[in-house]
């Protein structure tokens, strides 16, 4: 491993905080400094083609609910010349909206990204979210039962 591996390393890993933050203060604009705008994701739901697609389906979510935060641990990194792959857990708790302070959702998981760099930056371009446990309710995304 050589300077430029760390420093690729730890560009990427500011960009998996930037990502979370991103969806916690739902500052979609974010997304464009640290994804490809062609990004191939898979949230859990089905495979999605393009940042606008994973931006949309995360709002159909978060856009709902009331605060959330999004727990990183355990983040490995390998740097291959100008790809790379991280895989971090996270934990994320999503608290109801106004008048449902009482309802949370919660999910363990994993992420699984790939990096490209392009134009000398360091972005996202795949990610897969591998959810491995859920609790609470759905009812703070604003779905309902039959729904």
């Amino acid at each position: 491993m050589d300077i430029a591996d760390l420093l690729a390393e730890r560009e990427i890993y500011r960009n998996l905080v930037r990502f979370a933050q991103a969806m916690d203060d739902r500052n979609w604009a974010l997304l464009d400094d640290v994804t490809t705008a062609d990004i191939a994701a898979d949230l859990g739901t089905g495979k999605l083609s393009g940042r606008a697609s994973m931006v949309a389906l995360m709002r159909q979510f978060l856009d709902q609910c009331g605060t959330t935060q999004h727990m990183l641990g355990n983040v490995l990194i390998d740097v291959n010349g100008n790809t790379a792959r991280s895989q971090a857990y996270v934990a994320d708790m999503h608290l109801g909206g106004e008048g449902a302070d009482d309802i949370t959702f919660r999910t363990l998981g994993r992420y699984l990204d790939k990096w490209c760099k392009v134009d000398g930056r360091w972005l996202m371009c795949e990610r897969v979210k591998e959810n491995r446990a859920t609790v609470g309710s759905l009812a703070v995304f604003g779905f309902r039962r039959g729904a």
